[in-house]
């Protein structure tokens, strides 16, 4: 065990230092300051950093929960990006066909489809605005990781939708070209298609990992 003490006109320093700990306490007039440190929470002399009062962090990553939440913030908006980009083109195309002069020579059945596309695509616009607008009124409420959760699920609801609106927007196409039979059984393909893709691979990758 070592112990340190400084003093100087209106200021105490005393520094403890044991095995496993290290203890600093600051006293000025009007303040007092007290710093402990454990082994894996950082010690203000080698420059690691500790999680605080701000949760469990990522050892390997030697990051905070607070600049965890931050990471994992930023990489959503790189996937929204990603995905909202497609998401405003579809619907965007979705919008012009009933201007169009075929519009006229739709089926029953083909404007009810039309229909559902329409509204699939604008749930799945919506749901997937919806991370920034959380964000936008929690701003500076300290709730990134809140945010960052249930920026997550509206993220996988919008992934489920927008499956929904591809799906339906093929088989409106579909049917305008070939025969009724053979535009569903493409657009089950392509289903199953965009499923391996996007839920299977995933997934299992996870498993994977999860099994080494």
């Amino acid at each position: 065990m070592s112990e340190r003490e400084t003093s100087k006109p209106g200021t105490y320093e005393r520094e403890t230092s044991k095995p496993g700990t290290y203890e600093r306490e600051t006293s000025k007039p009007g303040t007092y300051e007290r710093e402990t440190s454990h082994p894996g929470t950082g010690d203000p002399g080698t420059g690691d950093r500790g999680t605080g009062d701000s949760g469990t962090g990522d050892p390997e990553r030697h990051e905070s929960a607070a600049e965890r939440a931050d990471r994992h913030w930023a990489e959503l908006l790189q996937e929204l990006r990603v995905t909202q980009t497609g998401v405003q083109i579809l619907f965007a195309f979705l919008l012009t066909v009933v201007f169009q002069p075929r519009f006229t020579e739709l089926g029953a059945t083909d404007r009810t489809i039309y229909v559902v596309t329409v509204v699939l695509g604008a749930a799945t616009t919506g749901v997937l605005v919806g991370p920034v607008s959380f964000h936008r009124l929690v701003f500076g409420r300290r709730l990134k990781p809140e945010a960052v959760i249930w920026a997550s699920r509206l993220t996988i609801v919008g992934l489920v939708l927008l499956f929904c609106t591809m799906a339906s927007t093929m088989l409106l196409i579909l049917r305008m070209v070939l025969p009724d039979s053979t535009a569903l059984w493409l657009v089950v393909m392509m289903a199953i298609w965009f499923a391996l893709c996007w839920i299977a691979i995933p997934l299992w990758a996870l498993r994977h990992t999860l099994i080494k």
